[in-house]
């Protein structure tokens, strides 16, 4: 026996208290910083931009609730962003905040009378994911950007993915079923959620193909950016090996909330806490080992990303 979906009940946006308005969405402003690693990687962003090589973001949930979204669409307009990865959540509160203009609930509110994450406007996500999978030849990301770019979304200029859509890079969501809310919801099809989201991951690949003397920056996500790059560097790689290229010399940038030591050009021990930081052991380490480098900067999202914006602002126009 399965669980029988018809019975949820959905409510309206306008019964749910949000924990996110506009108010969090910053301005482009200079941001002061300390770390010399933000000029060395900024340097390397402008690098491969001059050189035409492609330039990776992926991120977690977490930083569309920072309210950067103005920085990221920014660097997307200069062609600094070559393809922006992001998980179901983030796509979440990417289009929430493009429809009604606030995003994020309180979890201990609303699981208390199964409320959480069942709301009618925020499933639309599912309608527009399934119409794309009847279409054929179109991922999740594309679909969600392009029905923001062209729809009656009030917010539209501060979506992530409205922005990729409209400058024509990739801008990929990479789901796992059962992460994220619109899963719950009746109109949740899992075939065409998987298919969408899985060439989505082949649009990925072959960003990452040319990965070859760019740059992938990390910033919020533990588990679906290392867990991706990973594969798709595997996949990358076989072809490369078989054609006789490489794809070694690149730079990968991290920036999380975890204390990690100056050196960590060595993954930790399996019988460390820090071993299960994906991040570290993934895309600081194993994936760089051929000649690449690898930074990682500790803070919060709303001052990292201000501050590379800054630094590769300052490299552009030294």
């Amino acid at each position: 026996m399965v669980f029988d979906k018809s019975k949820l009940k959905t409510k309206s946006l306008k019964e749910r208290v949000h924990d996110l308005d506009l108010t969090a969405i910053k301005s482009l402003e200079n941001k002061e910083y300390h770390n010399k690693d933000f000029r060395e990687v900024a340097l390397r962003v402008v690098e491969a931009k001059r050189k035409k090589k492609k330039i990776i973001v992926m991120l977690g949930a977490h930083v569309i609730r920072a309210g950067v979204q103005r920085y990221l669409i920014d660097l997307i307009k200069r062609d600094y962003i070559s393809c922006i990865a992001i998980n179901g959540g983030g796509m979440i509160h990417d289009f929430e905040f493009a429809l009604i203009g606030a995003t994020t609930e309180s979890v201990a509110r609303y699981i208390k009378e199964g409320q959480f994450g069942l709301w009618k406007e925020t499933g639309e996500i599912n309608d527009i994911t399934n119409r794309a999978y009847r279409q054929g030849e179109i991922g999740m990301g594309e679909a969600i950007g392009r029905a923001i770019h062209e729809g009656n979304y009030p917010h539209k200029d501060i979506s992530i993915l409205a922005a990729c859509y409209r400058l024509n890079i990739p801008g990929t969501v990479h789901i796992g079923i059962g992460y994220d809310i619109i899963h719950e919801h009746p109109n949740f099809d899992g075939a065409a959620a998987g298919a969408t989201s899985y060439l989505d991951f082949l649009r990925f690949v072959e960003v990452v193909s040319g990965l070859e003397g760019g740059v992938l920056l990390n910033f919020g996500s533990a588990v679906m950016a290392p867990e991706v790059f990973l594969k798709a560097l595997s996949m990358v790689r076989n072809v490369a090996n078989q054609e006789g290229r490489d794809v070694d010399q690149f730079t990968t940038l991290v920036c999380d909330l975890h204390d990690l030591p100056d050196d960590f050009s060595k993954e930790p021990s399996k019988e460390s806490p820090a071993y299960y930081f994906r991040p570290w052991k993934t895309m600081l380490v194993r994936t760089v080992t051929g000649g690449g480098g690898s930074f990682y900067i500790k803070g919060k999202h709303s001052e990292t990303i201000p501050a590379l914006w800054t630094a590769i602002n300052e490299e552009e126009n030294p």
